[in-house]
């Protein structure tokens, strides 16, 4: 199955800024923390809380960025 071209933006933010919060709170929590008994509840929480933040940025800049990727390789 495959979804109208009108969700491209969408898709790509929400799968963007899932693999960006998954890596970024992950590794963050590990250099903050080690690796502690509570490490994983602390990542997750970490994680939701990135793609909370991320993914409206993400919605909210990816059309600035393929303006600019326009002009820079048009």
């Amino acid at each position: 199955m495959k979804l109208s071209e009108r969700y491209s933006t969408v898709l790509f933010g929400a799968f963007m800024s899932l693999g960006m919060s998954f890596a970024m709170s992950l590794v963050l929590t590990l250099i903050n923390l080690g690796f502690v008994p509570e490490f994983f509840e602390r990542w997750l929480w970490g994680f939701l809380i990135g793609f909370i933040v991320s993914f409206p940025t993400s919605l909210a800049i990816i059309p600035l960025v393929k303006k600019i990727v326009g002009k820079l390789t048009s």
